[in-house]
C-alpha cells in the first residue's frame, strides 16, 4: 500500500501511537499481573511463532490504514516482551534474548518511522521491510531455532557474555549506522534499487557517505551478525556472515551500475576517493578504475 502525500503524517502518527500504545500495555501487564520470567519467555516464543504468519497476512492483503497499525501493534508487542525478558535478570541468555526480541522489532519499526520522517514520498507497508524475502524469514526462524536448541542442550554455550556484549554494541552501532545514513541520504534513500534517475536525485557524498558509499549496508551488515553473536549461536553468526556478504555484494554490484548510469564520472570519481566500506566488496568499478 502506497501512502500519498498528504497521507504520510496521519500513517506516522498511527504507526508511532500503535507501537508505543502496545509497548507500553505488555509493560503494564508485566508489572501489574507480576509474570515470571519463564511465561516471559513462553509468551515470546508464542509471539514469534504467530508474528509471521500474521505479517504475511497484513501484507498480502494489503487493505490500507489497519496494516500499518497492525504491524506497528504486533512490533509493540515484540518489544514490550523483550524489555520484560530483559528486566528478569541481567547478564543472562534471556536477558541477551529479550534484547534481541527488542532489537529486531525496533529496527523494523524504526524502518517505517525513519522513512515517513525524511523520505515520505517513499512511503508504504513495504518500509516496514518485513516481507524482505523468503531467504531473510528462513534466516530469522533458524537463529530461534538454534538459540532453542543449544540453551536445552547445551546451556553452557550461552554463558559467554563478554560475547554477547561484543554483539550488543554491534547491534546498536548498526542500527544507529543505517538510520544515520537514510537520514543523511533522505528523500534519495530507497529500499529498492531504483533503476530511473529522478529529477531531484542527487549524488550524496557528505556526512556518513564520505566514510562508505553505502552506509545503510555497513549498517545492517554488522546488524545482523551482531544479533547473532548477542545470542551466542555459533552456527548463525557463521551463516548470517557469509549470507549477508553475498547479499550485499550481489547487490552493491547491481546498485553501483545504475549510480553509474545516473552520475557518470562524478561515481566514478566518488568510487575512487570512498570504499564500500563493507570488507572484501568493491562494487562495481568501470574497467579503467579496476
Amino acid at each position: 500500500v502506497k501512502v500519498s502525500k498528504d497521507e504520510w503524517l496521519p500513517e506516522l502518527f498511527i504507526s508511532s501511537g500503535s507501537y508505543v500504545l502496545s509497548l507500553a500495555t505488555v509493560l503494564l501487564l508485566k508489572s501489574t499481573v507480576s509474570l515470571s520470567c519463564n511465561l516471559c519467555i513462553a509468551a515470546s516464543s508464542v509471539l514469534l511463532v504467530a508474528l509471521l504468519p500474521g505479517c504475511f497476512v497484513a501484507l498480502w492483503r494489503r487493505a490500507g490504514t489497519w496494516i500499518v497499525s497492525f504491524l506497528a501493534v504486533l512490533l509493540g508487542i515484540a518489544s514490550g516482551v523483550g524489555i520484560s525478558i530483559m528486566s528478569c535478570q541481567s547478564d543472562s541468555p534471556t536477558f541477551y534474548f529479550g534484547f534481541y526480541m527488542l532489537a529486531l522489532s525496533f529496527f523494523h519499526q524504526s524502518e517505517y518511522i525513519t522513512t515517513a520522517l525524511f523520505n515520505p514520498h517513499r512511503l508504504s507497508t513495504d518500509s516496514y521491510i518485513l516481507n524482505h524475502s523468503t531467504e531473510y524469514h528462513i534466516a530469522a526462524v533458524a537463529s530461534w531455532v538454534e538459540y532453542s536448541i543449544e540453551l536445552w542442550l547445551i546451556p553452557s554455550l550461552k554463558t559467554y557474555f563478554w560475547i554477547s556484549r561484543i554483539g550488543l554494541v554491534m547491534v546498536i552501532t548498526g542500527e544507529l549506522l543505517r538510520k544515520l545514513a537514510m537520514f543523511t541520504a533522505r528523500s534519495n534513500f530507497s529500499h529498492l534499487i531504483m533503476f530511473r534517475k529522478r529529477d531531484d536525485h542527487e549524488l550524496v557524498t557528505h556526512g556518513v557517505y564520505s566514510l562508505s558509499r553505502h552506509p545503510a549496508y555497513v549498517g545492517w551488515f554488522y546488524w545482523s551478525i551482531g544479533t547473532q553473536m548477542m545470542l551466542l549461536n555459533p552456527l548463525c553468526v557463521i551463516a548470517y556472515t557469509a549470507a549477508s556478504w553475498m547479499f550485499f555484494n550481489e547487490r552493491i554490484e547491481d546498485e553501483e551500475v545504475t549510480l553509474l548510469n545516473f552520475f557518470g564520472s562524478d561515481y566514478v570519481a566518488y568510487q575512487k576517493l570512498v570504499g564500500t566500506g563493507l570488507p572484501f566488496i568493491r562494487g562495481h568499478l568501470p574497467k579503467e578504475s579496476k
